[in-house]
């Protein structure tokens, strides 16, 4: 693991100076310039100037990843979005309602051409699909693995959306947690996204004002194996970024595991606090440590 994945990527209207003011000093290792959902549709075109304003600016030292949220591509707004973003700001954009891995495909031929138009290397800009947000796209997920995208920065999942196409009136079960349709999403995003060698990235928690709830649940989706998550308020962030670093005790005890398998060279199983650990105990030891070296300055 060469590069940090992305923990936060913070959704910020694009339309709106104040909110991407906010969202510079929130401390997100992204931002998402929005150019869909929360722009209304006469302001989309003001949105879109606004955004491709901030991309043309000279790139600051220190600052987040700049990415966008197009229209989808089915829509008159979609490819104008594309032609007006890129430029040598851009590091990324998000396809909402993506159906599979054809509509990435598509997006990447659109990039090459811009990228060259726009005298920036190829394939500098990568692309981030939210994958189940049509009744058609969790079929799909499975094929991003064999589909040679080579922008594909990672898949994300959305279940508002979703929700919305099926016709749904709630997304959650009586106790409150994911539906079963949802859970099942959600899953086969993230092992599709293992399978492509990708980012899973976690979803949205609607309640910005639960602290406590954002952050068990990124623990728990750190956890599962997903490497970040989107926010949709600047209060968000800095609980996803603690959240899905290793914690203390996870390097800790990353760290014995390890030095148990040091001392016994050649062992494939080791004994630990009276549990028994194997190979996979000990590569997930290494990944944590790496991740733990990777954010030890952030």
């Amino acid at each position: 693991m060469t590069a940090a994945p992305i923990r936060s990527f913070l959704f910020v209207p694009g339309d709106s100076e104040r909110k991407l003011a906010k969202g510079l000093q929130s401390g997100a290792d992204a931002l998402i310039l929005d150019l869909e959902d929360s722009v209304a549709p006469a302001r989309k075109p003001l949105a879109r100037e606004a955004v491709a304003n901030v991309l043309s600016q000279p790139r600051a030292e220190r600052r987040p990843q700049f990415w966008v949220r197009i229209n989808p591509l089915t829509t008159p707004e979609g490819l104008p979005d594309v032609a007006a973003v890129v430029a040598g700001g851009l590091d990324g954009i998000m396809i909402p309602k993506a159906d599979g891995p054809a509509v990435v495909q598509r997006l990447s031929h659109y990039l090459d051409a811009l990228e060259a138009r726009s005298g920036i290397a190829a394939g500098t800009i990568r692309i981030l699909p939210v994958a189940t947000e049509t009744a058609r796209a969790p079929f799909a997920l499975g094929a991003y693995a064999d589909a040679n995208l080579t922008r594909l920065f990672g898949l994300t999942w959305g279940a508002e959306d979703l929700a919305a196409a099926l016709g749904a009136s709630t997304n959650l079960d009586a106790a409150g947690n994911w539906a079963l349709t949802y859970r099942l999403s959600r899953s086969l995003c993230l092992l599709a996204a293992k399978a492509a060698g990708v980012q899973p990235i976690e979803t949205l928690h609607v309640d910005f004002r639960d602290s406590d709830g954002l952050r068990a649940s990124s623990i728990a989706a750190r956890h599962e194996g997903f490497t970040g998550r989107i926010a949709i308020h600047p209060d968000q962030v800095a609980p996803i970024n603690e959240s899905f670093k290793p914690s203390p005790q996870d390097v800790a005890f990353a760290e014995r595991v390890i030095a148990a398998f040091a001392a016994a060279p050649g062992a494939g199983t080791i004994g630990l606090d009276g549990k028994m650990l194997d190979i996979p105990h000990l590569t997930q030891a290494q990944h944590v440590l790496a991740l733990h070296r990777i954010y030890a300055d952030r």
